[in-house]
C-alpha cells in the first residue's frame, strides 16, 4: 500500500501522510517524474528520454544521469520494496505505473470521466471533486519543454469542460447562483467558449435576470462575430428566442423545476417595494453560503433599485438587511464596499435627525464594515454600538459590535479589546439563536486569543466553528479554521495556497500563501527560488528578504521608502518583518520607527491573523533597544 501523493496539477511534487514534501531530487528528477507520468504506463526509451531532458545538447554522460534519477525517484516512491512495481524498467526503457488514487491528475480525470453519465447530484460532486485535485497550472514548471505542450493544452480542455459540465450539473439541480459565480469567472478567462456564454445566460435567465441574460448572449455574439469572424453556435440563438418568449422549456427540469416555478410566481405576486427587502436577505443568505462574488454584485443592484424609490426609509432596510459579518480586514470587493459606503451616507443625510433609529444605526454598522482596512470609522462603529444598547436589540448590537472588531486597528497591540468585543458577541449570538453572528464571533476571538498565546481557548472556539458551519451551510468559516490549524501545527506553506484555492475570498486569499510561506523561511539566506508572491504584502516583505540574504544595502535603501503597514490583523506581523530586516541591515532609524510601532503588543504575539505565528514580540522589541 502506498500513502505518498503525487501531485502535479500545479507545482510539481510529491508528499507524505502529514502533508511534508518528500524529496525527489532536482528539477531533472522532477522533470523525469512528469515525462514518465504523462507516458500513462507506456515504457519510454532511454534514447527517447534523454532527447526531452536535454533537447538541445545532452551530457557526455546523460545515460547514466537518466539511470541515476530513476534510482533517486525510485527510493523516494518504494525505498521498501525490494522489486519495483510504480517505477519499472522495460527491456529498453522505464514505465511509471502508480496507483491511480495516489495522483491527482488520475483522480481528476477518474471522476470526470465518471460523471458523464451520473445523474446530476452526482456529477456536481464528483465534478467538484476533480476540479478540487488543481492547485495550479499543471506542468508550469516545464512549460517551455516541447512533452509538456500538447499535455498541458490538454488538461487545459479538461478543467474548461469540467467547469462547464459542472455549472451543467448545478443548474440542474437548482444551484443557479453558484453555476452563475462560475459561469462568470470562466467567460472571463476564456472568452470564446460558446457554451459557457450559453449556460451563464440560461442561469442568469434562471435566476430572474432576463435582461442580464439577453446581455450575456449580445456580448458573446459581438466576441465571436467582431473579433473571431465567426458565426455564434445556433443555440445561442435558439436560448436567446426561447428567453425572449419565456419559454418553460427553459425552466429547471424535475423537481427542481416545480420549486422555481412556485417560488417565482409567488415571488412577482409581492409588491414592489417588499420584494426588495426580501431580495436583500437572500443576497445576505448567499453570501454566508460561499458564493461571495455572486451575492457582491446582487447586493449592489438590490441597493440601486432602493434608492430609485426615493425613499431613504426603504433604502436603510434594503442596505442594513445586509447584515454578514466580516471577519478579515481586507475587503473581497473595494470597489463595490466603497459603493455600498457612499449609499449609506447618502442615505444617512436623507435620514436627517427624523429617521428611525434602528435605521440609522444599521447605516452606521454597514459604514463601519464595508470601511474596514480603508478609513477610520470607529466612531461610526461606536454610535451604532450605543443605539443599538439603547433598543435592547441583539441583533443589531452583534452588527455594531462587528463594525467595531473591523475597526479596533488604530494601533498595534488591540488583541484584549478584541477578545472582549467578540466574547460578547458570542454570549448575544448564543442567546439569541443568531449562528452568522457566533461563527463571526469565534473566529474573531481564535484571532485575538492567538495574538495572547492562548491557543488552547482557540483551539475550543474553531473546533465550534466548524460544527456551525457544518449545521448551518457556512462553508466559508472553514477556510479560517483550516488556516488557523495549518499555523497551530506548523504544515507546509503550500497548505494554505490549498485551503485558499476557490474561496472566492479575494480579500484573504490575495497574496497570503505567499506571505505564509515567506514567514516559514529560515532567518538566514536567499530564498530558494524566485521569491513567493506576496501581493498586497510585498513592500514589508522585501526588505526582511534582501536582509536575511545579506544584501544590507538593498535592504537599507528599501527601509528608507517603506511606509507604515495597513492597520489590520497582519500590521503585528509585518511591523515585526521591519525590525528583522532594520536590526539585520543597521538602519537605526527603521529600528526604532517600527519598535516605537510594536511597543503597544509588547506582551503579545505576532499571531494576530490566525494565519501565520512569527512568535513573541518582546524578544525583538528588547534587541531593539
Amino acid at each position: 500500500m502506498y500513502t505518498w501523493d503525487l501531485r502535479v496539477l500545479g507545482p510539481v511534487g510529491v508528499l507524505s501522510p502529514e502533508g511534508r514534501p518528500i524529496a525527489l531530487g532536482g528539477r531533472r528528477q522532477r522533470e523525469l517524474l512528469c515525462l514518465l507520468l504523462t507516458a500513462r504506463g507506456r515504457i519510454v526509451g532511454l534514447d527517447r528520454l534523454v532527447d526531452d531532458l536535454w533537447p538541445d545538447d545532452p551530457p557526455p554522460r546523460a545515460r547514466g544521469s537518466v539511470r541515476t534519477f530513476v534510482s533517486d525517484l525510485r527510493r523516494a516512491l518504494e525505498a521498501d520494496r525490494a522489486r519495483p512495481r510504480v517505477l519499472v524498467t522495460e527491456g529498453p526503457g522505464y514505465a511509471l505505473r502508480p496507483p491511480p488514487d495516489r495522483v491527482d491528475l488520475l483522480r481528476a480525470e477518474q471522476r470526470v470521466e465518471a460523471s458523464r453519465d451520473a445523474p446530476p447530484e452526482r456529477a456536481a460532486r464528483l465534478l467538484e471533486e476533480a476540479l478540487a485535485q488543481w492547485r495550479g497550472e499543471p506542468f508550469a514548471e516545464f512549460a517551455g519543454a516541447e512533452w509538456a505542450r500538447g499535455e498541458r493544452a490538454r488538461l487545459a480542455e479538461l478543467r474548461v469542460r469540467a467547469v462547464e459540465r459542472l455549472a451543467q450539473a448545478r443548474l440542474d439541480t437548482g444551484r443557479t447562483d453558484e453555476a452563475v459565480a462560475a459561469l462568470h469567472a470562466l467567460v472571463a478567462d476564456h472568452p470564446w467558449r460558446e457554451e459557457a456564454w450559453r449556460l451563464l445566460a440560461l442561469g442568469l435567465y434562471r435566476g430572474g435576470r432576463r435582461s442580464d441574460a439577453l446581455a450575456a448572449l449580445a456580448t458573446a455574439r459581438a466576441r465571436l462575430v467582431g473579433e473571431l469572424g465567426l458565426d455564434p453556435d445556433p443555440r445561442l440563438a435558439e436560448l436567446e428566442v426561447g428567453i425572449l418568449r419565456g419559454d418553460p422549456a427553459l425552466r429547471p427540469p424535475s423537481s427542481a423545476r416545480d420549486v422555481w416555478s412556485d417560488t417565482t410566481a409567488a415571488y412577482a405576486a409581492v409588491p414592489a417595494r417588499s420584494r426588495l427587502e426580501t431580495t436583500a436577505a437572500l443576497v445576505s443568505d448567499l453570501a454566508v453560503s460561499g458564493a461571495v462574488a455572486a451575492a457582491a454584485e446582487q447586493r449592489l443592484e438590490t441597493i440601486a433599485a432602493a434608492e430609485r424609490f426615493g425613499d431613504p426609509e426603504l433604502t436603510a432596510r434594503v442596505i442594513g438587511r445586509f447584515d454578514v459579518p466580516g471577519v478579515w480586514t481586507r475587503s473581497d470587493d473595494p470597489a463595490g464596499a466603497a459603493a455600498v459606503v457612499a449609499a449609506a451616507e447618502r442615505t444617512l443625510e436623507r435620514l436627517g435627525d427624523g429617521g428611525s433609529r434602528a435605521g440609522r444605526a444599521r447605516l452606521l454598522a454597514t459604514v463601519a464594515m464595508e470601511s474596514r482596512g480603508t478609513a477610520d470609522r470607529g466612531g461610526q462603529a461606536r454610535e451604532a454600538e450605543r443605539i443599538a444598547r439603547e433598543l435592547g436589540d441583539p441583533r443589531l448590537l452583534c452588527s455594531a459590535l462587528a463594525g467595531r472588531l473591523m475597526q479596533a486597528f488604530e494601533r498595534t497591540g488591540t488583541a484584549r479589546e478584541r477578545c472582549g468585543i467578540a466574547a460578547e458577541v458570542v454570549g448575544l449570538a448564543v442567546d439569541h439563536d443568531l449562528a452568522t453572528f457566533e461563527v463571526h464571533g469565534r473566529i474573531s476571538r481564535m484571532q485575538a486569543l492567538s495574538a495572547l498565546g492562548r491557543f488552547g481557548e482557540a483551539d475550543a472556539d474553531a473546533d465550534r466553528v466548524d460544527a456551525l458551519a457544518e449545521g448551518f451551510d457556512r462553508p466559508l468559516a472553514g477556510v479560517f479554521t483550516a488556516l488557523y490549524r495549518r499555523m497551530r501545527r506548523d504544515g507546509p506553506p503550500s497548505r494554505a495556497a490549498e485551503v485558499l484555492a476557490g474561496s472566492d475570498m479575494a480579500g484573504l486569499a490575495e497574496g497570503t500563501a505567499g506571505l505564509v510561506a515567506v514567514c516559514a523561511l529560515p532567518e538566514e539566506g536567499a530564498a530558494p527560488g524566485p521569491a513567493p508572491d506576496t501581493g498586497p504584502y510585498t513592500p514589508w516583505v522585501r526588505p526582511w528578504l534582501a536582509a536575511r540574504a545579506g544584501d544590507g544595502a538593498r535592504a537599507r535603501a528599501l527601509l528608507d521608502a517603506l511606509a507604515a503597514p495597513p492597520r489590520d490583523l497582519l500590521q503585528e506581523a509585518l511591523w515585526l518583518l521591519v525590525l528583522k530586516a532594520a536590526l539585520r541591515a543597521g538602519h537605526p532609524e527603521a529600528v526604532r520607527r517600527a519598535a516605537d510601532a510594536l511597543r503597544p503588543a509588547a506582551d503579545e504575539r505576532a499571531a494576530g491573523s490566525a494565519l501565520l505565528d512569527l512568535g513573541p514580540i518582546a524578544p525583538w522589541l528588547a534587541r531593539a533597544g
